[in-house]
């Protein structure tokens, strides 16, 4: 049996565990291939600004979050790193038809009659078992090409995801037992587009199905910088949203809101999943820290 850390949620209950003592935690949430890049852009540009959040005590990384926090603590350049996202993709990125409008239909018709957070997140884990998909060592591999398959980075880095089976969350991080490339592939695992990933004899998907940001795991937090493209749906009804995990992380520090502006949501296009999203949205966010670093500066110092 798998041991999985503090953070984790049993039962629709609350999220346990805290992170007294860590003065600074990064927030990285959820948003596919544009996501990553935009993120990359982002934190890329507020580098070149002398603000450098790779210093975070604690990095929180939900679905895309999760590629972005392992590249940031594996000790990558971030400038190397942006110049990769700033380029064409090649074609051995695979395209993935993407229906946002299909997909909330379909998530609608599920969530219909659901009695709590954890039931809801257990019927869209039952529709992800579901749905065919490319095979799992498949989608393991694509996930590999982005990350490799690291150790778990020194510095705590806590990766989401939910049990396709009960609808319970965790919070995977080094003290877990299990690869962090698994956690990675488990929390990038959209339903319906990208199969759950097995870990332990479960199979878990997408840690964004309890929240785009998952923020409440920072509470404790002397100071939370949140960097997402989506803020995730008012009243979500699998989880927190990110009006409520912030008024949690204000009870004990300050936060710090960075969504994607209108010139990047522009950028992402109708399919963030789609890598031809990859180029633009790096290069947005790249320009979103031309107009941002300086409060962010001031917040983060």
């Amino acid at each position: 049996m798998t041991a999985f850390p503090r953070g984790v949620e049993h039962g629709g209950g609350r999220v346990a565990g805290r992170v007294e003592g860590r003065s600074r935690a990064l927030v990285l949430g959820g948003g596919g291939i544009a996501g990553i890049a935009w993120e990359i852009g982002l934190l890329a540009g507020l580098a070149e600004h002398g603000v450098d959040v790779r210093a975070a005590d604690l990095i929180v990384g939900t679905s895309a979050g999760s590629i972005v926090g392992t590249l940031l603590l594996r000790g990558g350049d971030l400038q190397e790193l942006y110049a990769v996202q700033a380029t064409p993709p090649g074609p051995e990125e695979p395209v993935v038809e993407f229906d946002a409008l299909a997909m909330m239909t379909a998530f609608g018709e599920v969530l219909a009659g659901a009695t709590a957070e954890q039931d809801a997140r257990a019927r869209i884990g039952g529709l992800a078992l579901r749905s065919s998909s490319v095979p799992e060592s498949e989608r393991r591999a694509i996930i590999a090409g982005r990350v490799g398959d690291p150790d778990w980075p020194e510095g705590r880095l806590v990766v989401t995801a939910v049990d396709t089976g009960d609808g319970s969350f965790h919070a995977f991080d080094s003290t877990s037992g299990i690869p962090l490339l698994d956690a990675v592939a488990a929390s990038c695992a959209v339903p319906t587009v990208w199969p759950p990933t097995t870990i332990g004899g479960r199979r878990f998907m997408d840690g964004g199905m309890r929240s785009m940001t998952n923020a409440d795991l920072a509470a404790g937090a002397k100071k939370v910088l949140v960097v997402a493209p989506f803020p995730g749906t008012p009243g979500n009804p699998m989880g927190p949203d990110l009006a409520g995990e912030t008024e949690v992380l204000r009870r004990d520090g300050e936060v710090h809101v960075l969504l994607a502006d209108d010139a990047a949501l522009e950028a992402f296009g109708t399919n963030p999943l789609a890598p031809a999203s990859r180029q633009p949205a790096a290069l947005a966010g790249r320009a979103q820290a031309d107009a941002v670093w300086a409060e962010v500066a001031a917040f983060w110092s």
